[in-house]
């Protein structure tokens, strides 16, 4: 190997001194030991460029006049989602624009901003926060350099700083590197109450919490004037909904009824495809009712959790991404609940 290694660095002094970038340009037969280093070097490139060369995808669309999404994956986090499977909002007002949800993580916070400055030269003045949930905060650091406003609701506080640190560590797992730069940063203007109407760039804005649903803090973006709704994670479309040890399902129902009240032409969900309320209802909603009433029934008739569990038909949800994998702790943990109530 080390003789190998001579030759190789002879066989490279002399491309060099012809002028040659490499050994084979000048028509020396290479060595194992020189390909064997080009591999090293390559690998290398991968691990030092591969993930500017593969970030994540951030593209805003419009939905409405001022109005974008951006769509995430609706499967789970990834390395190369870089934990951003999550859906975004953007609203262009004359005054600035208002970011809603700044994902997971420092880096895609920045990617974020790239693919808003691609649709708007409206610098992001607000960051409104619809849950505690990852991909809806931890970029709020980011934001903050660029001097936004950094909006959520009173009740996500302790949920955010009580596992803001947990997200890091479960996406530290997956997206490794990617992470660095990442600080759970908290909003600097918290609301109060059910319904704060807020007026921002000259554009009307309702804001709209009943106690929390998928997360304590889970607040809905509501644009009177456009008949939008951005519903953060109190809606789930095209794959299931988690619910998480921080979920609340009867609130949940209580923050759903209040999107049946005001009937938006276009509900833009926490998950899965722009979309309206009879497939909000049908993929949200009826899950939602169908596990409570079970579950209660079971607690009421001391049926035993595991039994409860087999016993509710699951079988029209399935249709839903990820369901099977979901479906049983969202089952045991609805039990739970109700237990509880």
């Amino acid at each position: 190997m080390a003789a190998e290694a001579v030759a190789d660095d002879r066989l490279a002094g002399a491309a060099r001194g012809r002028g040659c970038l490499t050994v084979v340009a000048c028509g020396a037969r290479p060595s194992l030991g020189w390909w064997r280093a080009v591999a090293l070097l390559a690998a290398a490139a991968q691990w030092l460029f591969g993930s500017a060369a593969f970030a994540v995808e951030v593209n805003f669309q419009p939905v409405a006049p001022g109005i974008y999404a951006h769509i995430g994956e609706k499967a789970g986090r990834t390395y190369d989602n870089e934990g951003l499977n999550a859906n975004l909002g953007l609203v262009a007002t004359p005054s600035g624009s208002v970011l809603i949800d700044s994902g997971a993580t420092y880096r895609s916070a920045r990617q974020i901003h790239a693919a808003i400055r691609r649709v708007t030269d409206q610098p992001v003045k607000w960051v409104i926060n619809t849950g505690g949930q990852d991909h809806r905060w931890l970029g709020n650091g980011y934001f903050k350099e660029q001097g936004a406003e950094l909006i959520a609701h009173a009740n996500a506080r302790a949920d955010m700083q009580a596992r803001g640190g947990d997200h890091l560590q479960a996406l530290k797992a997956v997206v490794r590197e990617r992470l660095e730069g990442t600080v759970p940063t908290l909003p600097t203007r918290w609301i109060e109450g059910n319904d704060v109407r807020l007026e921002l760039g000259g554009v009307t804005l309702e804001l709209k919490h009943r106690g929390g649903a998928h997360t304590p803090g889970d607040m809905m973006v509501w644009l009177p004037d456009r008949g939008v709704l951005f519903s953060g994670d109190v809606v789930y479309v095209e794959r299931m909904l988690g619910v998480i040890p921080v979920s609340n399902t009867k609130r949940w129902l209580e923050t759903f009824a209040v999107i049946e009240a005001l009937a938006p032409k276009i509900i833009v969900p926490g998950h899965g495809k722009v979309t309206d309320l009879a497939t909000a209802r049908a993929d949200t909603r009826v899950y939602l009712e169908a596990l409570r009433a079970h579950m209660k029934k079971a607690v009421d008739d001391g049926t035993d959790i595991s039994a409860a569990i087999r016993g509710f038909d699951a079988q029209p949800f399935m249709r839903l991404l990820n369901a099977a994998e979901l479906h049983p702790g969202n089952a045991s943990r609805t039990y739970l609940e109700l237990e509880r109530e």
